[in-house]
């Protein structure tokens, strides 16, 4: 299937590596170009070359929390490749603990970043998109359903959904799409991290695996081919809606 993304244009955050990077390469497979972004310089410019350089991919270091970021990404997008057809919205796990451990200044600096960093990229990237246009948002299983430990993802990532459910429905007269993505155990360093903190990863990994159905985890790649299906025209009805990519882990229907 042709998923008509040929020289269509795409911002990706958090996209130097993990899932925001699987996406990219999913994306520039299918004939797309790419601005990625993250925070560390080195890190995204090695992402964009390996992506195939400037004429496919341009990496340009960014942080989601500065209030100048999102409309920064949308003119760069326009500038080198002279159109934008919509973003990838990612960004890194937020500090592990309880809702009640962690700190306020945790709560905070992951707002800043996390929630409001979203919400003003997916609005800018939104006002700029034209009929056709789609925006996902990486979030998490935990808006469905709450993960020990991840109290601030529990408390954010549910806010995000209702945020992109509400921005599906603004700009959905204007053919604008909103897909909210929950990855489940996918093997990318943040799942990596989780496992290291519990004090024995190899049993934490076997722990996670024996409650996914498919019995395994994921691959990023397996996410970066349904994010680039999200972002296609060929998912032009999807929209409003959140959709796992978890092996079959969540339970709730």
């Amino acid at each position: 299937m042709d998923l008509g993304l040929a020289d269509r244009v795409f911002v990706l955050t958090g996209a130097s590596r993990g899932l925001g990077f699987a996406t990219a390469e999913a994306l520039v497979a299918e004939g797309a170009r790419v601005v990625l972004s993250a925070r560390d310089a080195e890190r995204v410019e090695s992402a964009a070359a390996r992506l195939g350089g400037p004429e496919r991919a341009i990496g340009v270091p960014a942080d989601l929390a500065r209030p100048e970021t999102a409309q920064r990404l949308v003119d760069l997008a326009r500038d080198r490749f002279g159109r934008l057809d919509g973003a990838l919205v990612s960004v890194g796990g937020p500090p592990l603990g309880t809702a009640a451990q962690v700190s306020d200044e945790q709560w905070r600096e992951s707002f800043e970043t996390v929630f409001l960093g979203s919400v003003r990229l997916a609005r800018t990237v939104a006002a700029a998109l034209p009929e056709g246009g789609a925006i996902a948002l990486v979030l998490s299983s935990s808006a469905r359903s709450p993960l020990t430990g991840l109290g601030i993802s529990n408390g954010l990532r549910p806010g995000l959904v209702g945020v992109a459910k509400d921005m599906s429905d603004e700009f959905g007269p204007r053919g604008v799409r909103f897909v909210g993505l929950l990855p489940g155990r996918i093997l990318t360093d943040r799942n990596r991290e989780l496992f290291a903190a519990s004090g024995d990863p190899e049993r934490a990994r076997a722990q996670a695996e024996a409650l996914i159905p498919l019995g395994r985890l994921g691959d990023p790649a397996e996410f970066g081919r349904v994010a680039a299906f999200v972002l296609s025209p060929a998912a032009s009805y999807l929209t409003g809606l959140t959709l796992p990519v978890d092996g079959g882990a969540l339970r709730a229907l």
